[in-house]
């Protein structure tokens, strides 16, 4: 009988115990946001960051138009007329699907300041965020 209600007394004994252990760390929740949705995000911040809040004059005849929670998997941003928000996008920022590739295409790309886009798209895309490339 003793050795009965000594098992039972270590038993509870191990219950409080395992009890009193904290609970083992979980995996971080996924945002669930995808691997274009997240390079798009880090991208369209800061061009409205550098290209548009700061009044860079390069773009002031332009403005940012987001197209960010796209429900076809292709989340972007457009660049547009001030003067004529619903005309022809002039430049175009995307990235699909899963992939973190961003895309940029449109006019401008073709005009003088094509490269500076492309740079800093680039730079931006890396996870660089500043406005200007580092000297």
């Amino acid at each position: 009988m003793r050795q009965t209600i000594a098992c039972l007394a270590l038993i509870a004994t191990g219950f409080v115990l395992a009890s009193c252990q904290s609970s083992p760390k979980s995996a971080p929740v996924p945002s669930g946001k995808s691997a274009s949705l997240l390079a798009m995000e880090q991208v369209a911040i800061a061009a409205h960051k550098c290209w548009i809040a700061s009044k860079d004059p390069a773009f002031k005849s332009y403005q940012m138009a987001n197209e960010l929670n796209s429900f076809s998997g292709t989340p972007r941003f457009l660049l547009v007329p001030a003067k004529h928000y619903g005309g022809k996008p002039l430049l175009v920022v995307q990235a699909k699907g899963n992939s973190s590739r961003v895309d940029v295409f449109g006019p401008l790309m073709a005009e003088p300041l094509g490269a500076r886009i492309g740079s800093d798209i680039a730079r931006w895309q890396a996870g660089n965020p500043s406005c200007t490339a580092a000297a």
